[in-house]
């Protein structure tokens, strides 16, 4: 699996935000991606030091909808989730804005 295969977006959530200040980041990862290739992935694409790796499945809720009248029963899609703590004075920043301290 490449880099950009492995981590699928930035977890952009007050939570996330807050945990920045003591640099953990919180990405949707894929779900059979191992730690081992998390680390390799969050290195190479924002070159920075990764010092450990914290991984949740997170299971997909159940929900009802609405749909022509009728209310039906669905389920969203399982995800798993890596928290990401990094080196000591290292910073990620998505697109030139650092999303993660504002």
């Amino acid at each position: 699996m490449e880099a950009r295969d492995v981590i699928i977006s930035p977890r952009i959530t007050e939570k996330a935000m807050s945990n920045a200040a003591v640099n953990q980041y919180s990405f949707v990862v894929h779900p059979h991606a191992t730690k081992t290739q998390i680390r390799h992935a969050i290195e190479e694409i924002f070159k920075v030091n990764v010092v450990k790796i914290n991984t949740v499945n997170v299971g997909g809720k159940t929900k009802n909808f609405a749909r022509r009248g009728r209310r039906t029963a669905g389920q969203l899609a399982d995800w798993k989730k890596a928290i990401v703590t990094l080196r000591p004075g290292q910073k990620i920043e998505l697109g030139g804005v650092n999303y993660f301290e504002q």
